[in-house]
């Protein structure tokens, strides 16, 4: 029990130093336009900061479930003998207090037998690694030639062992690679756990293994990703050059028609219309002309949707608290901030 709440402690200051790097360069890139995707295909425009700052709010939750693992390692098991209590009339709550505990277990049976201080553990790190997973997923496809979004300095890269022009993202596929390691031993001692007859048994002594294994690999991925990011350049033209498709003011033509009066489900159809024949003929949205437009979209006036698209105000449109225009990207970096500052 202290070494899962040493360990939990341990996570916690891991965990804000990662957040101090995400929120620095989510900062330092809190209006670089890049696109955003569903189903790895371009959707909407975003901006980096925004895109950076949805890990903040991901790891400042894994922060939160690793206090209530703190929290669960509060409850002082000694005094309940070997299942059934001791024989002295003990003050545990003075023992509790002199250690560190901020309570008693009320059951010697359960005290003898819990192990789910180490499954909340062994759930928070796994939770942690599936973030970390996803992050380091989008870093490899980032530095990839197709994407061109980021290059990862050299101290978290390898070359190749045959193509000297490879610089591969070593350290965010290692991210990808420990999170089932971790979801693995989380498993494997809810199997050890499951169907085990009250109160203690050998079995329970595979606790260690996964324990163990998971505070390393956690502390080494958490140290990773947070060298990796501090070091990590971003191509500002790159994604630029991605997030001013104007595909992607599809949504925006759509709520041009809605302030029109047309309503959205009917609107999405229009566009769509409009998308499909730019995409056959190799064209843009702003290269279709008057005449299509007008039979088409009557309701959509070809000026407004030119202008539109020549302002790609996109991102500045999404004002919506959450959203990514940059005065909402601030406020939420405020906020991120405040959260890591209160715990």
């Amino acid at each position: 029990m202290l070494f899962v709440r040493a360990a939990a402690v341990a996570a916690r200051l891991a965990l804000a130093a990662l957040i101090e790097v995400l929120l620095a360069r989510a900062e330092s890139h809190l209006d670089w336009p890049m696109p955003g995707y569903t189903h790895l295909q371009r959707a909407q425009p975003v901006y980096l900061g925004h895109h950076l700052l949805a890990y903040v709010w991901m790891f400042l939750r894994d922060r939160r479930r690793f206090a209530a693992v703190i929290e669960a390692c509060g409850v002082l098991p000694l005094g309940a003998g070997a299942l059934a209590g001791v024989n002295f009339a003990t003050d545990r709550e003075m023992v509790a207090q002199e250690l560190g505990f901020t309570s008693v277990s009320p059951n010697s049976l359960d005290a003898v037998s819990n192990r789910d201080f180490a499954l909340d553990y062994l759930a928070a790190a796994a939770t942690v690694a599936t973030h970390l997973s996803r992050l380091g997923a989008e870093i490899v496809l980032w530095c990839s030639e197709e994407f061109g979004f980021c290059t990862l300095a050299d101290a978290w890269s390898s070359g190749s062992s045959i193509m000297p022009q490879k610089k591969n993202p070593d350290a965010a596929e290692l991210l990808r690679a420990k999170a089932p390691r971790i979801a693995g031993h989380l498993a494997a001692l809810h199997g050890v756990l499951h169907g085990l007859a009250l109160t203690y048994n050998k079995d329970m002594q595979e606790d260690k293994e996964h324990l163990f294994d998971t505070a390393d690999t956690l502390a080494l991925s958490l140290a990773a990703a947070r060298g990796m990011l501090e070091t990590a350049a971003f191509n500002r033209e790159r994604m630029a050059a991605a997030a001013a498709d104007e595909m992607i003011a599809a949504v925006d033509v759509a709520d041009l028609l809605v302030r029109a009066g047309v309503p959205f489900r009917e609107a999405h159809g229009v566009v769509a219309g409009l998308v499909r024949v730019a995409v056959d003929d190799g064209r843009t949205l702003s290269q279709l002309t008057d005449e299509e437009i007008a039979a088409l979209a009557p309701a959509l006036h070809p000026a407004e949707l030119r202008a539109l698209l020549r302002d790609r105000s996109w991102l500045e449109s999404k004002i919506s608290a959450g959203g990514t225009a940059k005065a909402r990207v601030a406020e939420q970096l405020a906020a991120a901030r405040a959260a890591l500052a209160a715990g």
